[in-house]
């Protein structure tokens, strides 16, 4: 039997793409991977990250990424949808794709009864599974989450590349990107290409904070 796990990495940060990934894994495969170390890729380094994403992928061809930009992240509402939705239907995108009988989701809600129901809804012909933690509780899904971990970083260095400058992490959580975006909004690159492309302008850190305020250097 093959169990397909899917994760995200991403969902949170001001700066790059969410990427979504999926794997299908069968019984030995699972078991392999297991041994090899492959778990939530929160708990590892991004050198280790690296490293088993190449295991992962020369093992397994049964996977695939999509990456959501900043720009249609911002556009989500125009979309009709709200992250939680935006992210749920690349998920079922990727589960209908990828052969498996069953498909575990790591839930970007605690209401997981109702991610559940979305699912089932529209993922043809497996059986569903929506959980808290499922990156850290299942072997199919921690392998899905280096796939995205790894693309989003790749991702993120390409920007640092195209723009000139080393923002950190992307996370609002990081100073270096914190005063990153106070520089080009101070300037008014923020709404100008390249910038305007890269960054969550609809987030509420970006849309609310005073950076005039803040001060990385003392």
């Amino acid at each position: 039997m093959i169990t397909i796990g899917i994760d995200e990495a991403g969902r949170g940060p001001l700066i790059g793409p969410m990427t979504i990934a999926g794997i299908g894994l069968d019984e030995e495969t699972t078991k392999k991977f297991k041994l090899l170390g492959v778990k939530d890729s929160k708990m590892l380094s991004i050198k280790r990250i690296y490293l088993l994403e190449r295991e992962i992928i020369k093992t397994c061809n049964n996977f695939k990424v999509i990456k959501i930009s900043a720009e249609q992240i911002d556009k989500r509402f125009e979309d009709g949808k709200n992250l939680n939705y935006l992210e749920l239907d690349n998920m079922i995108e990727i589960a209908n794709s990828l052969e498996g009988q069953t498909v575990i989701v790591d839930s970007p809600s605690r209401n997981t009864s109702k991610i559940k129901e979305y699912l089932m809804k529209k993922i043809k012909d497996k059986k569903v599974i929506a959980e808290n933690y499922a990156d850290k509780n299942h072997v199919e899904v921690s392998a899905a989450s280096i796939i995205a971990k790894a693309n989003r970083e790749r991702e993120v260095e390409k920007i640092k590349k195209e723009l000139g400058y080393d923002f950190g992490s992307g996370y609002p959580s990081d100073p270096k990107t914190m005063q990153f975006v106070k520089i080009i909004t101070e300037n008014g690159r923020i709404n100008q290409e390249p910038y305007k492309k890269f960054i969550r302008k609809t987030w509420s850190t970006v849309k609310y904070t005073n950076f005039n305020t803040l001060n990385f250097f003392n």
